[in-house]
């Protein structure tokens, strides 16, 4: 077992870019300085009062091959899908996306009072679950459960704390996902899955130190077989805590659509051109 302390694989900044119909969104995970982290595929964050950085949402668009995880702070989103799915989540709710075999979407946003703040992680599928049917879950902001201990605040969105348990139970390879408030000085171990298991922690706002890594505002680490994070907070901060085994295949990955071989993302590409992924 490796020390508690190990060092990050990996500390990215995050970067501003657009997506959907102009939104603007602070992305750590899918850029060219690392385009996954296995079974992770992309983490976004979206933090703003400005209407022009949001308001025209994500019109409809496909996926197919994994899963998308939206988790709301302030504000929230709309969905509907091909599906025939309709739902909302607000303030503190979280949304699950199985696209599977494929589904197209739109997500619009619903803020409060202006403001809108959340976060999207996409997460890939085994090969032998990328042509599943789809699901889709809403899970509002009450059936998640807190753990407070000490300054530090947890939300347990998936796997288990603490013997408490998170209702996001089916997105597989042992998910453990926290949305994490930690006042200024407080301590936090956070045990992880059995390695091999991958875990990244994306600092939202404040300034954290991870064993002996400090990580500032925007910045995502990466950990490898790591036993736990310890999180020590040097100031107010809000992060996002993931961890999962990886699931150790070829990706093939193209705008939407995230599969294992080439010709099977082309498929992808001609099967929704030709709409075997369904209409909203």
């Amino acid at each position: 077992m490796n020390d508690p302390n190990c060092q990050p694989l990996q500390i990215l900044d995050g970067q501003f870019v657009t997506d959907g119909a102009g939104v603007r969104l602070r992305r750590s995970l899918g850029l060219p300085e690392c385009e996954d982290f296995d079974p992770f595929l992309l983490l976004d964050e979206i933090h703003s009062t400005r209407r022009e950085d949001y308001i025209e949402g994500f019109p409809p668009h496909p996926h197919r091959g994994f899963q998308t995880i939206t988790l709301m702070r302030e504000g929230g989103f709309r969905h509907r899908d091909s599906l025939g799915n309709e739902g909302a989540i607000g303030p503190g709710g979280v949304q699950w996306m199985k696209a599977g075999a494929g589904i197209v979407h739109e997500e619009m946003p619903a803020p409060d009072n202006g403001r809108l703040w959340g976060y999207q992680l996409w997460f890939n599928l085994p090969a032998a679950h990328k042509l599943d049917p789809p699901q889709w879950r809403d899970i509002a902001a009450d059936e998640i459960p807190w753990i407070t201990d000490s300054g530090s605040r947890l939300r347990l969105i998936a796997g288990e704390l603490d013997g408490r348990q998170g209702p996001l139970d089916g997105a597989g390879q042992g998910l453990l996902l926290i949305d994490a408030e930690l006042a200024a000085g407080a301590e936090r171990s956070i045990p992880l899955p059995d390695p091999p298991c991958h875990a990244l922690v994306y600092l939202a706002c404040g300034r954290i130190v991870v064993g002996t890594t400090p990580l500032g505002t925007g910045q995502l680490g990466l950990w490898r077989d790591c036993p736990l994070l310890r999180l020590e907070a040097r100031e107010d901060s809000v992060a996002l805590i993931a961890a999962a085994h990886p699931i150790g295949e070829p990706i093939a990955r193209g705008g939407p659509f995230v599969m294992n071989r080439p010709e099977e993302l082309r498929q992808a590409v001609l099967d929704w051109q030709q709409g075997r992924m369904g209409r909203i």
